[in-house]
């Protein structure tokens, strides 16, 4: 199947080949492949390895995979799995230093980039990393395991700094009142204490179908990790590292994310924005960064039935072209 060709949903060729109880069950994984095209001598970065769903993926197609994670338990894990593979190199860096890293191993430009944003099930289901409410461990939250953690900012940080947090990363409409109670309640310790005060904060409904607390552990966690800035520079970094036909693909799981991807591709199209919806839109000035972006791509009824955590995931990728890269903008 050519990029060109992907669908807006695809069967599940690869997921099928991934065993029932693998500890993790790559997204999107059949779209993702067929939009990067892997092959003998293509060189692509995944910037987020976790299991190494993806990276088997394109390895298996004989591609060069230059394998990114900030999670140390991910890169130790690869390192004995990895072992079979001599064309898999391995980075231990965040992915908003593909750049650097790239060239510190000698590599100027790749064939494609992919990148699945946010935790993986891994950190979600290990209770000790603490990601997660459903069972009580650790107010922790670092993918990388480094620096200050969610227990850190829930009880150092200002009342209006969390506040502020939650509402821009969670879209917690009453987040003045979470962080209230979240002040009041400190010093927090646990996923469970952290979970209890946002419960009693916003009034817990038990049996309602979304848990209170997601809200405030998502803004949390997305704050601890920077994700966002994070994805910022690795979407400015790839228009630099792509060479022309190259594919950027992006897999998100909440809104802003999508957005922040979408945008940026849109900007990236060389497309003004029309000013009315009776003008047209006009090319602008400068040239297109990248073609043939693609729709949202979401997952099929089958992956869903094999992974239910697929539901809130969206694939967009797009096709580099040959205009030279914008300057490169600093955070």
């Amino acid at each position: 199947m050519s990029r060109a060709d992907t669908p807006d949903t695809i069967g599940t060729t690869l997921l099928d080949a991934i065993p029932q109880d693998a500890p993790h069950i790559p997204v999107l994984i059949d779209p993702v492949v067929a939009a990067l095209a892997p092959a003998a001598g293509r060189v692509i970065v995944d910037c987020t390895l976790g299991a190494g769903g993806y990276t088997r993926a394109l390895l298996a197609a004989g591609a060069t995979v230059h394998a990114f994670d900030r999670d140390p338990d991910a890169i130790a894990a690869a390192r004995a799995w990895g072992a079979d593979y001599p064309n898999l190199i391995l980075h231990a860096r965040r992915f908003s230093e593909i750049a650097d890293s790239l060239n510190e191993a000698g590599v100027d430009q790749v064939d494609g980039i992919v990148a699945d944003i946010g935790v993986s099930s891994m950190q979600i289901d290990q209770r000790a990393r603490g990601f997660a409410f459903a069972s009580d461990g650790p107010l922790d939250m670092r993918m990388s395991q480094d620096g200050p953690s969610a227990a850190d900012f829930c009880n150092t940080a200002d009342e209006a700094d969390i506040a502020d947090v939650l509402f821009r990363y969670g879209e917690e409409r009453q987040s003045r009142r979470v962080a209230r109670h979240i002040v009041a309640a400190r010093p927090l310790e646990t996923t469970g204490q952290l979970a209890a005060v946002v419960r009693k904060a916003l009034g817990h409904r038990p049996g309602a179908p979304k848990d209170p607390a997601t809200r405030s552990f998502q803004a949390i966690r997305i704050h601890v990790n920077d994700e966002l800035g994070e994805l910022e520079t690795l979407l400015a970094s790839a228009e630099h590292l792509l060479r022309a036909d190259g594919v950027l693909a992006v897999v998100s799981f909440h809104s802003l994310e999508d957005r922040i991807v979408k945008q940026f591709l849109a900007d990236a199209s060389g497309k003004a924005a029309a000013t009315s919806r009776y003008v047209p839109i006009a090319a602008s000035a400068a040239p297109a960064i990248y073609t043939q972006i693609s729709k949202a791509v979401r997952p099929s009824e089958a992956e869903l039935d094999r992974n239910p955590r697929a539901r809130s995931a969206t694939l967009r990728h797009a096709i580099r072209s040959t205009a030279p890269a914008r300057p490169r903008r600093t955070r």
